[in-house]
């Protein structure tokens, strides 16, 4: 009588670094994963210097030791999975959609139409909007740079870059303003409306105040967990609204083009806040502590801008309207992201 031996177990060629996954990763996750050289296995240090260097104590001090914790950051997605490759082709789209725009409008000579009202409103709350766009840009580009796994580093890097793309949109409509309406300030007075304009000194203040907020955890949550959310209600939908009330079809559809990334944007940031959650309970109230000291400046930030939607166009919004619903769409975000995380969590402790 023979007995059979237990087989053994083949020795991985492949794809080690995902463990035992029993499956092929996919393209996403192939040219994604564990890309971050500051996060490498075994190291003393995310630079290869001496670890009491000023870069490496700024990681250890801003990231490795930020209350956000989560034991394997490399186990975060992208729901859209984007790669490099998959975001031009989208973003190719996108500008092929923006430029068909532009040129329809401009075609028309649709800015010569234009009421003083919507002109106004256009050069005192749009074009100045690039300055406050750049520094979100930055704060993108920060979370990148300092983010603990390269499956956040890639999402933060397309945000970078859609911001850019919103940068040159708006500066693209500023000239074409500046030549339409020679004597409305488009072009020659936006960065005085940026630094001293009223209306716009609390947004000014929420961006400068989260560019020098260095913890990479509140930094995340300060810009696309409350400040994104709010400033983007007001600067695309609020905005679009009141533009399309007032005749300004080629603002409404550009717009609505924009809010494509801003929505892209709160997909991954919303699943990264859930992913903490879910992953280490103890987030909860880090996240929470910190949403209650930024969203008092974001709702300054929005009322701010609102007083522009009230009394430039002639079909306006009320300020009081413009900051409720900036807060009410930022809260319906936040409420996903804390009442998703408890309904996995509830799931995972019912399987159990």
């Amino acid at each position: 009588m023979t007995t059979s031996q237990p087989r053994k177990s083949r020795p991985r060629k492949t794809f080690s670094a995902f463990g035992d996954i029993r499956r092929m990763p996919s393209d996403y996750e192939v040219v994604t994963h564990a890309q971050n050289w500051t996060m490498r296995k075994n190291r003393t240090s995310a630079f290869e210097q001496n670890p009491s260097s000023p870069p490496n104590l700024w990681f250890l001090t801003y990231r490795d030791h930020s209350p956000l914790q989560v034991e394997d950051w490399d186990q975060f997605r992208d729901p859209d999975a984007l790669t490099y490759r998959t975001y031009v082709g989208l973003q190719a789209e996108a500008e092929t959609k923006t430029g068909g725009v532009l040129e329809q409008y401009a075609e028309a000579d649709a800015d010569a139409t234009l009421s003083p009202g919507q002109v106004s409103l256009l050069t005192k709350i749009f074009t100045p909007s690039r300055y406050l766009l750049h520094g979100m840009q930055q704060i993108e580009a920060y979370l990148g740079y300092l983010a603990p796994t390269s499956y956040v580093t890639n999402t933060a890097g397309f945000a970078t870059a859609d911001y850019l793309r919103r940068v040159t949109l708006i500066a693209y409509r500023t000239r074409e303003l500046e030549l339409a309406h020679p004597d409305s300030g488009a072009g020659a007075a936006d960065r005085g409306v940026w630094e001293r304009h009223e209306a716009w000194q609390p947004a000014r203040k929420a961006i400068e105040k989260a560019l020098v907020t260095y913890d990479w955890g509140e930094a995340f949550t300060a810009f696309n967990l409350v400040l994104a959310p709010t400033l983007d209600d007001v600067l695309l939908r609020q905005f679009k609204e009141v533009s399309r009330d007032n005749g300004d079809q080629e603002s409404w559809l550009l717009s609505s083009y924009l809010e494509e990334d801003s929505a892209r944007r709160a997909r991954w940031s919303g699943a990264l806040a859930r992913f903490t959650l879910e992953h280490r309970p103890e987030n909860d109230a880090v996240l929470r502590r910190w949403i209650d000291r930024w969203a008092p400046i974001a709702d300054a930030a929005a009322a701010g801008l609102g007083t522009l939607l009230e009394t430039l166009p002639a079909r306006g919004r009320s300020a009081v309207e413009v900051e409720s619903g900036a807060r009410a769409k930022r809260e319906e975000f936040l409420t996903g992201i804390f009442s998703g995380a408890d309904a996995s969590t509830g799931t995972e402790r019912a399987g159990r």
